[in-house]
Formats: structure tokens, sequence, C-alpha cells
């Protein structure tokens, strides 16, 4: 028999063993269980939102003296909120939803507020240039979506049904759905499946719940498997007089205007604050286009319904293609209006939610809109437009050195989602623009300026920042204000001739920034890319990643294809062969068409790529041979962007040029080719940069 002695030596023993924590999952469950949000974790325990993210996940460990602090909190969950008691209501998504931010104006020295501490700002009156406005060791990829904690929603966002009659979830689960026809399909979506997902702002509306069709689904409730002009993807639709449309119009359902196609929403108006609306995707239509969701169509429904509902708790529950869901997503993450109290009755009316772009659309400025716009049309406006696009340069051949020709290697490096990283702490214009002449140039303001640039000249080795294809400027010309802050910042006077420029002003696509970047690292760390791998390591991990897991690699690339398409969206252009210059289109009604967000967009990523070549040929003395939108291409000794990105001494990489990395605004690896097919292709009057991942032309 043990020894009292032995005993508590043994006893000792363990309380000498560092804490021992619940398994990662659990950790979430008691901390969603208990309404706190990892911002707010991590605060209490000061340390980061990411350190949280991946205790949570389980792809490192606390370390003293957090970890005994972050133990004793979860003990004390715990034994509030047992495994099998009912947890409190929290988000879907572990990205919590932003509050609103200040609404900045023009006189406002300082930077932008972050949306975390954020508060509503009083409007000023304006005034002519004083204008007042407002190391991990995890690398299996995510073999599930977490479980929904909604209790409204217990079967998350949405369900893939298949021709069995069986809808399924994004954790596995099977629904049996009895529905054989559209409307009692749409009844038993919002009766008893128990689909949808919560708002993500608190002025905002709950997501429709989404219900994904296979093909032998659709045939079973009477659609058709494919439609007629398949061809031609944007102008599918049911025809007006198809059986599916009459039944569901006699079950007093209604089809939104783009009616029964790949993506039919279905609605009946709203009783009180209850929603009735479900969102239909009919795959055999080619709802998942193969460019942004690739192979998910081809996959099997439990399969889709993960990928899916990756993307609906990371991004949001997708309404239409990625770049309809990116644009949607900027309204739910600023929400146009919320609730408040009229001062003369006491009731409750729709206002204004301050940092949003409204309710009602806004006209832009003649030089922000398109040639066939009304503005444009109705005005008989000349004086030129913003050219504010992504670069299309190829350096001249006849530039090229003996040395660089002689280098065996063309090495492309591709930014992170570039124009995601340009959207960081970027203001623009929330209010209507107001014209002005002769203005003095202030970097602050967002808007359009007029002005001549054609003096400045720079290195011919480098594309021009000012113009989409590199070459120098002619004359006056429409810029945006990132644009001429550029000028600025290289040391030029800048004197516009006129301008358009907005009072109210704000950081309006911060939350947007901060929900896509989070999706997009996090996508990328389940396939095994994390910030800590250092660049050897990050470049081998992205040579791999896309074999790790494909559900995961899908919903990455529909991560980016949300941000590309999401910012397109902001101008988008007519459609239809009937359209005449000067008619209003059905975008024109968004309060987000917003031609001018766009530009600022662009014109940021452009600078930002500029600053980089500019950086990179003073630390190296190598200058690109062509670039494409994010997409640069180098002359280099060897097959890897380590042979020419500059290093310190210690090892870590120079600031200001282009460096290796996972997050937005980082680089990787596009492709590599020998210097010689480089070289082929600009004597062609061909751009590398385009070619260079496959290296077919």
């Amino acid at each position: 028999m043990a020894t009292e002695e032995e005993l508590f030596a043994s006893v000792d023993a363990l309380l000498e063993e560092e804490p021992q924590l619940p398994p990662p999952v659990e950790r979430a469950r008691l901390r969603e269980a208990a309404g706190i949000t990892q911002a707010r974790l991590a605060a209490a325990l000061k340390t980061s939102t990411q350190s949280v993210k991946n205790w949570e996940n389980g792809r490192s460990e606390p370390k003293e003296p957090r970890l005994s602090a972050y133990q004793r909190l979860l003990q004390g969950w715990a034994a509030k909120y047992p495994a099998h008691a009912t947890p409190a209501a929290a988000p879907l998504s572990t990205t919590a939803p932003q509050p609103e931010p200040i609404s900045k104006t023009f006189t406002d020295s300082t930077a932008t507020a972050k949306t975390e501490t954020a508060t509503p700002a009083k409007s000023a009156a304006a005034a002519p240039l004083q204008h007042s406005a407002t190391s991990p060791r995890h690398t299996t990829p995510q073999k599930a979506v977490k479980p929904a904690t909604d209790p409204r929603f217990p079967n998350g966002p949405l369900a893939v049904l298949d021709g069995d009659g069986c809808a399924h979830g994004i954790n596995g689960t099977v629904l049996n759905c009895p529905s054989r026809t559209i409307p009692e399909l749409v009844e038993w979506t919002l009766c008893e499946s128990g689909l949808g997902a919560p708002k993500l702002h608190r002025y905002g509306k709950d997501s429709d719940p989404l219900i994904v069709l296979t093909a032998a689904a659709a045939v079973k409730l009477g659609l058709p498997e494919r439609l007629e002009g398949h061809e031609q993807r944007r102008s599918l639709r049911l025809p007006a007089d198809h059986p599916v449309v009459k039944q569901t119009a006699e079950a007093k359902w209604r089809l939104t205007q783009r009616g029964f196609g790949p993506w039919a929403r279905i609605y009946r108006k709203t009783q009180g604050n209850q929603r009735q609306c479900v969102q239909l995707a009919i795959l055999s239509w080619d709802a998942l286009d193969e460019r942004s969701w690739p192979g998910v169509s081809e996959m099997e429904p439990t399969d889709i319904a993960r990928v899916l509902g990756l993307y609906a708790q990371r991004v949001i529950t997708p309404r239409g293609s990625t770049a309809v869901s990116g644009l949607e997503l900027m309204t739910a993450l600023r929400p146009p209006t919320k609730a408040v109290r009229d001062p003369q009755t006491g009731n409750w009316v729709s206002g204004h939610n301050q940092g949003s772009l409204g309710a009602e659309p806004m006209d832009p400025a003649p030089p922000e809109a398109t040639p066939e716009h009304p503005v444009v049309v109705q005005s008989g406006w000349t004086g030129g437009f913003l050219d504010e696009e992504a670069y299309q340069w190829v350096r001249d051949v006849d530039l090229l050195t003996d040395e660089e020709c002689t280098l065996p290697f063309a090495v492309g490096l591709d930014l992170n989602t570039a124009f995601l990283a340009a959207a960081a702490r970027l203001v623009v214009g929330l209010s209507a623009p107001d014209h002005f002449h002769a203005p003095k140039f202030n970097p602050k303001i967002p808007g359009s300026w007029l002005v001549d640039l054609s003096h400045i000249e720079l290195d011919p080795r480098l594309p021009s920042p000012f113009t989409p294809d590199g070459t120098r400027p002619t004359g006056p010309s429409w810029y945006q204000t990132h644009t001429i802050a550029y000028a600025q910042e290289l040391g030029y006077d800048v004197h516009p001739i006129e301008a358009y420029l907005r009072r109210e002003t704000g950081a309006y696509l911060d939350p947007w920034h901060d929900r896509l970047k989070n999706a997009y690292t996090d996508t990328l760390a389940d396939l095994g890319v994390t910030r800590e791998l250092d660049d050897r390591a990050f470049l081998a991990a992205m040579e791999r990643h896309k074999q790790v897991d494909p559900a995961s690699a899908a919903v990455l690339a529909a991560i980016k294809a949300t941000v590309k398409g999401g910012v397109g969206k902001l101008r988008e252009r007519p459609q239809g062969k009937n359209y005449k210059a000067g008619e209003r289109w059905p975008a024109l009604e968004r309060p987000t068409w917003r031609p001018d967000i766009r530009a600022a967009v662009i014109s940021k990523a452009r600078v930002n790529m500029h600053r980089k070549l500019r950086n990179m040929a003073a630390m190296t003395g190598l200058y690109p041979l062509a670039v494409l939108s994010d997409c640069v291409v180098y002359p280099s000794p060897g097959d890897s962007p380590l042979d020419f990105l500059p290093y310190a001494t210690s090892g870590k990489p120079q600031p200001g040029g282009f460096r290796l990395g996972p997050t937005p605004g980082l680089a990787k690896l596009e492709g590599v080719q020998s210097m010689l097919w480089a070289v082929d292709l600009m004597e062609k009057g061909l751009n590398p940069a385009r070619h260079i991942k496959g290296g077919d032309v």
C-alpha cells in the first residue's frame, strides 16, 4: 500500500504540471455561450484576436501567465454553461459584427477611426475648401463547419437538396424535405427547415435561407434540367408562362425583377418584422460559376453544403454571383437605415445610419460617370472621365539591358487580394459631390480632380503611376485623390483646375475589408498557409495548398472573386442589346452604384504597386518587365522570388518592397518562365504578366 508521503509526492507532481485546457471546440462553445466575442476575450487576456482564434482552432496553445488565467475563465464558464444546456444566442460567424464608424469631415486631420471604437460624428456647415463632413503545426483542413449557435436557425444558413428529397446541411445533417413543387419548397424552408443566418450588423437584416438544387432536385420540382440559351448566362431565366412561374404566382409568391433564373429569390411582402424570402440556387443552370467556385458543382451534395456553408459563415450567405455577394456584404455590414425615435410623435421611424451610403441612389459627378450615364448624356458633358484602372503595362523592349537579357528566368509575383488591401482605412465620400473651380489640393478630401500631370517625367523603366497603360500623361486629366496625393509624395506641385468633392466622408469599406481579410487568412490557414511560416516554407505551402483540401481551396477562390467582383459591381454597366445611351439601367437604383468608390480603391491599389516598384528599384536595381493589375514580372538569376527579393543581413525582408506572405497586400509566386520566353512575348506586344502562370499564349 502506498504511504502518505508517496501519495503527497504524486499529488504535488500533478499540481506542478501545466493547467490542462478543454478541447478547442469546447473553448469556442463556452465563449459563445457566454456571449463574449473573440476580440473582447483577447482584450481581457492582453493578447491578440488572432491568438484567441488559434487557441479555438487548435493551431496553438496559450503560455503562462495567460494559460492559468484562460483555464480559470473556462472553468467558470463551464460551471455556468454545461455542455448539454442551451447556449446563449451568438453570431453564426466567429467574426463579430462591426459597430458603426465615425463619419469623418473634410477638416478632420486625424486618421480614420477604427470601427471598434467609432461613434457618430456631428456634421458641420459647409464652406468652400474648408468643408465640414463627416508557428502553428496545424496543416489539416477544416473538415466541418462550426454548428450554428442562433436558436432560430438550428440547421445553419443553407441546405443542398438532392433528387431523393434529402436536404444536406452544412454540418453533415440531413433533413427530410417532402416538397414536390417550388411553392411547397418555399413553405417548408420558411416554416420547418430551421435554416437562416443572423444579421451581421445590429441594424441589418437576417440572411434569407438558401436552398441549392441539384439537377435531379430541379427536375423533380418541375424545372428544366438546363435552360435554353445556356451560352448566354446573364439572360438565363424561365419564361413568364412557364408552369413553375405560374404556380409560384398562384400561391401568392413573388419573384424579383431578375425572374426565375440561376439565382431565384422568392418572397412575400414583409409582415411585421418577419421576412418571408427564400433564395434558390440551381446548380445545373450554372449558379456556381466555375471561375469563382472551381469544381464545386461537380461535388457531392454534402461537400457542396460544406463549401457554401464555410463561405456563408466567413463571408455571407451567397445571394447570387460572388460579385453580387461582395456588394451585398457591403450593405449587410453598413445597413443604410436604423430605427430612430421621431421627436414630435415619439414613434419609431426609419432614419439614416451614420457612416452608410444611405437608402437612396446618388448620381455621380459627370467625370465619375460612364459615357452612357444620364448625367453625362443629358448635360452634354464633354470634359473627360476618370480613368482609374488597374495596370496593363509592358516595358519597351529597347529599354532592356544586356545584363537583364542574360538572366535565365522571368519570375511573376502576385499580390494577394490587392484591391482588398487598398480598401483598408480608405476614406471615401458618403454624400453627393460638389463642384469647385481652382481648388487647393487636399489629400484628405476624397473626390475627382482635374489636373495636368504631363510635366512629370519619371524613369521610363517603370510604368507611369498616373495612367493604367503606364504611359506619360499628355495633358489635363481627371484623377482620384490618391493619384494626385502620390504626385505630391514624389515631390511635385499640383494645381487642380477644378474638382468634384464630397463633404461627408468615412471609411465605408473598413468592416467589409476586415471580414474578407479574416475570411481569406483563415481559409489559407485551413490549407496550411499561416503567417508564422518563413518565406521558404510559405512558398512550399502555397505550391501544395490546393491539393490539401479541394473544398477549402474552392472557398478561397470564391473569397478572392468576391473581392474583385464586389469592387467591379460599384460601377456596373448597362446590359442588353436594346439599351440606349441616356436611359437609366437597374444598377443605378442601388445606393451602392458608386463609381467614385471603385475609382478610389483602384487608384490606391495602383499607387501602392508603383511605390513598391520604385522601392524595389532603389533597393535592388531591378526593374519590372511587365505589370498586369496585381501581378508583376521581374528578370531573375534564379527560379524563385528568394533569388531577387531584398532581405536584410538578419534575413528579414526589407520593408517597402515586395514581401512574401499570406495576408492581403503581400506577395506570392505567380509563375516562372524563361527570360527568352518573356522577351519573345514583349517583342510581339504581349504582356508576360498575363501568361506567366501557365506559359501558354
